[in-house]
């Protein structure tokens, strides 16, 4: 259940981080209140998915998942470049979620 809440997390701190995109300097309503509500629901399931997870695999797969996928959606939505290095960051992420999960954090 701590990972389904997790993915929860991901999604809402994702959710969030593009609206702020689309509120422009927290300058249009409707985007501002997703993002401070997205952010809010995805602190509250980070925080109850680490009843059962460690913080550091939980912080791990919760920051390096959010950080490739909004990395994905500025390139569909905003149409931000993808270029080697910025690909290279995201493997390097993705790499090291995957670290800790096959053990490197107990």
């Amino acid at each position: 259940m701590g990972y389904v809440m997790l993915a929860g997390a991901i999604a809402a701190e994702v959710a969030a981080t593009t609206a702020m995109k689309y509120s422009e300097g927290f300058s249009r309503l409707g985007p501002s209140l997703v993002t401070l509500i997205g952010y809010v629901v995805s602190f509250v399931l980070l925080a109850q998915t680490l009843k059962t997870v460690s913080i550091g695999t939980a912080y791990a797969i919760w920051s390096g998942i959010g950080t490739a996928a909004v990395a994905a959606l500025g390139l569909v939505l905003f149409g931000e470049g993808m270029g080697l290095a910025k690909v290279a960051g995201i493997v390097l992420i993705i790499g090291g979620v995957v670290v800790l999960n096959l053990g490197g954090a107990h």
